[in-house]
């Protein structure tokens, strides 16, 4: 059995006693608190998963200064987009997937503790590396527990490093420059914000330099996807909230984008559950954006 957006705790629990190649990861982090997450992950994770950190593992490097003053990078560590959480290039993603043994064959579950605003990165990278095989624990860690499911304390034994392999992309980046030609094409791209609204409007701003938003750009917070019991709404309700959202603009033309790149991804996920065909991400997002004074900011 393969799994490609959610998987229930009954589910995992079945995979976990079918002797099929699997992988836990945890995500759990806070943005205003990098350290937080690995210390959750530490207090109680599910047995075996392995610990994804969205600065160290989800994001590229940044590399040191050289003699001149300007950040030397390998050729793998070039950064696949912009951002504060630029994504890595995916050969270096394939290094670090290869270097804790996760293989091609293996079916990959992914979870965190924040209503899956961390985990959605990590799904999302696999399939833009090639691997299809991976899905969300639906409600993460709090409704894991409360059914039965196992947890442990303190870190798991290191895995024989194995040789991923990428395959050619299951999902679409998008880049800044895409998302600014798109603008002068009428009905050719349809921006999905999913900041909280007052981000959006640029009443506030506490993460980027400039508030305000993509012109254009619909808002729908990423929270509006998960119900009151933690777990995604169900798959009607999505399909007629983005009906609504949408007023009959073109699914296809959906591009994600958010802050910086990762909390867009529930949203990108809720289309998928709602059976919409697989949309668009501009992991830059509005950090990247309004990174050049040049571009034009809408508020309201």
């Amino acid at each position: 059995m393969t799994y490609t957006t959610l998987i229930s705790t009954a589910q995992l629990q079945a995979l976990q006693a079918s002797g099929q190649p699997y992988m836990v990861f945890d995500c759990s982090f806070d943005l205003g608190n990098p350290a937080a997450g690995r210390q959750q992950y530490i207090e109680a994770h599910i047995p075996g998963a392995v610990y994804a950190d969205l600065d160290q593992h989800l994001s590229a490097r940044h590399g040191a200064p050289g003699k001149d003053g300007q950040v030397q990078t390998a050729q793998t560590d070039q950064p696949a987009s912009g951002g504060r959480h630029p994504l890595p290039s995916r050969e270096r993603f394939a290094q670090w997937l290869s270097s804790i043994g996760f293989r091609n064959d293996m079916q990959a579950v992914v979870y965190d503790r924040q209503g899956c605003n961390f985990c959605g990165r990590l799904w999302w990278m696999l399939k833009w590396a090639g691997h299809d095989a991976v899905a969300v624990l639906d409600g993460g860690l709090q409704t894991w527990t409360p059914l039965g499911g196992a947890t442990s304390q303190g870190t798991e034994p290191a895995h024989f490093q194995s040789n991923f392999a990428l395959k050619d992309s299951l999902r679409q980046l998008v880049s800044v420059t895409e998302v600014e030609q798109g603008l002068s094409q009428a009905g050719q791209q349809t921006l999905i914000d999913a900041r909280a609204p007052a981000r959006y409007r640029g009443e506030v701003e506490p993460m980027d330099p400039v508030a305000g938003h993509i012109p254009g750009a619909l808002n729908r917070p990423f929270t509006e996807n998960i119900a009151l019991d933690g777990r995604f709404k169900p798959k009607e309700l999505l399909r007629a909230e983005f009906d609504a959202l949408l007023q009959g603009q073109d699914p296809a033309t959906v591009v994600h984008q958010c802050g910086s790149g990762v909390s867009a991804l529930p949203n990108l996920i809720a289309m998928e559950i709602a059976g919409f065909a697989p949309t668009k991400l501009f992991a830059g997002s509005w950090s990247e954006w309004c990174s050049n004074p040049a571009r034009a900011v809408a508020k309201s």
